[in-house]
């Protein structure tokens, strides 16, 4: 679990009591309940990723689009994470991050196509020496708060960790034309474990 999870779960529970001290028991119910949710929403289950010249989801959730990304014929994966889904966000090839750019901007929902240009994101590219592969936390209606642990420089691992968008969200990735789609949208995919894209040989 993420420590997040934990602070927001007892910070609900703290009030639940407190609640149901002053008022009534029955009082703290609802408290009770967001403190569950809580811990249920900032899980953070241990991925496999496949081996192989792929790349991996960043995020779980559904593929809302698919879409031309450039001229070069780049191509786009949009994927929509509802308050249901693992929100933790993991690095979709291994290679060092060469930069990242966080954009304040809007907070429209983030299933709509409008959301990848306007709303607040955290851009993040990692490159193998073969490719480089651009993915975006973009914050939604609920989502609030972007967080990345990672800085220029920094290697990561295919499937790594690299930090959450907490609350219903959006993730892009951009794969250059060297990358194979091997998703369909409505598929629904796994941070880390599921594959996007095969790397043509």
């Amino acid at each position: 679990m993420v420590k997040d999870g934990i602070y927001y779960g007892l910070a609900w529970s703290v009030a639940g009591v407190v609640l149901g001290v002053i008022l009534h028991p029955a009082a703290g119910a609802l408290c009770f309940a967001l403190a569950a949710f809580c811990l249920y929403f900032f899980r953070d289950p241990e991925r496999q990723a496949p081996p192989g010249p792929v790349a991996v989801s960043p995020a779980d959730g559904k593929v809302v689009d698919i879409r031309p990304a450039g001229e070069d014929g780049s191509r786009r994966v949009s994927i929509f994470l509802n308050v249901f889904d693992v929100h933790v966000n993991r690095a979709p090839i291994a290679g060092r991050i060469t930069d990242i750019r966080y954009t304040r901007g809007k907070f429209k929902v983030a299933s709509l196509d409008e959301a990848s240009a306007e709303n607040e994101q955290n851009a993040l590219v990692v490159d193998d020496g073969r490719s480089r592969v651009t993915f975006k936390q973009i914050a939604g209606l609920v989502a609030r708060r972007i967080v990345c642990h990672k800085k220029v420089g920094d290697s990561v691992e295919k499937g790594e960790r690299f930090g959450l968008i907490k609350f219903g969200s959006r993730m892009d990735v951009i794969l250059g034309p060297e990358w194979e789609l091997t998703v369909e949208c409505g598929e629904r995919v796994r941070a880390g474990s599921s594959v996007l894209a095969r790397r043509r040989e």
